[in-house]
């Protein structure tokens, strides 16, 4: 069973910066993809960012591709994310593949993290 564990959400004043972390448990198993998803409050989950397995590949959204950088070590992921907006508040899911494509849709990922809450505030 794979486990991720988030960390680096908070409370963000809007122009701040952010850098949240993402690792895999199981030693034995390292993610093909990797990458981030959102879901503001009343809104559906959407793409953020994504990786492939030697960060040779980098996916954004458009809303984001100017202001968040996707990095891994490995089994760990990373978005480091600067100029923040109120816009950018929501939970912050990171989510594991076993595929090679790097994918935007949830459907493409298998493992998903508990979720960590960005608040930026105007």
């Amino acid at each position: 069973q794979v486990q991720l564990v988030e960390s680096g959400g908070g409370l963000v004043q809007a122009g701040g910066s952010l850098r949240l972390s993402c690792a895999a448990s199981a030693r034995t198993f390292v993610p093909y993809v990797m990458g981030w998803f959102r879901q503001a409050p009343g809104k559906e989950r959407e793409f953020v960012a994504a990786i492939s397995q030697y960060g040779r590949t980098r996916n954004y959204a458009d809303s984001v591709k100017d202001r968040f950088t996707i990095s891994r070590d490995g089994g760990t992921v990373f978005l480091q994310i600067h100029s923040l907006k109120p816009e950018d508040t929501a939970v912050y899911y990171c989510a594991a593949s076993s595929m090679v494509v790097v994918s935007t849709s949830a459907l493409q990922y298998d493992y998903w993290a508990q979720g960590t809450q960005v608040t930026v505030s105007s």
